[in-house]
């Protein structure tokens, strides 16, 4: 199939569903900013995982894990509203409530719920429909949902904001400040080692 055969069936898709290319992009922001919050609101370094609230409601006996289905079940309705049909929101949907049920066991439950991240899975589900019914390949919207929301704001008001080099900056701000506070533990790693080998060389005369 031609790329613009593609394209024709994609927009052809999106008629159907009553959706723009722009709107199915919002909505997914939407997701993947309620996946964050769900799942990886605070993310442990150096790793792909995180803590966010339906961690923090499972500490909750019963109820917490109760109020925590009942929240990531906005997360379906919302891939339902891209069209994402109901039978391939079913892995998410079991892993949902595996998380509900483990979730109930004092202690272990909230430390698995870290792991156990259903709101991530069906926004893993729904861009790959998105991608395979629609065309729609770009994840910045997802991955840095928030700053995409504040960038899309700005270039509505600046020129500035919509050259490339400025936008990429402005939404890897996250990663260069890691790079920054990761060179900066090197450095003082670097001066205390220092530190310590010229203490010791002063007490032994090794120095």
């Amino acid at each position: 199939m031609s790329s613009d055969e593609s394209q024709k069936n994609y927009q052809l898709n999106l008629a159907e569903q009553g959706l723009t290319r722009a709107q199915v992009i919002a909505t997914e922001r939407k997701l993947a900013k309620f996946a964050n919050a769900m799942d990886s609101i605070v993310r442990i370094p150096f790793t792909n995982q995180g803590v966010g609230a339906d961690a923090a409601l499972s500490t909750l006996p019963l109820a917490g894990d109760l109020a925590g289905l009942a929240l990531t079940s906005y997360a379906f309705i919302l891939g339902r509203q891209l069209g994402v049909p109901a039978h391939k929101m079913l892995p998410a949907v079991r892993l949902a409530l595996i998380d509900m049920v483990v979730g109930i066991v004092p202690v272990v439950g909230t430390l698995l719920d870290i792991f156990i991240r259903p709101s991530r899975k069906t926004l893993s589900i729904v861009h790959q429909h998105l991608h395979n019914e629609y065309g729609i390949t770009e994840t910045t919207h997802m991955d840095r949902p928030f700053l995409h929301q504040q960038l899309e704001d700005k270039q509505k008001t600046s020129r500035f904001w919509r050259h490339p080099i400025a936008a990429w900056l402005y939404l890897h701000i996250p990663d260069m400040l890691g790079v920054v506070f990761i060179a900066l533990l090197a450095w003082g790693l670097w001066a205390v080692i220092g530190w310590v080998v010229s203490l010791f060389g002063k007490m032994t005369g090794f120095n």
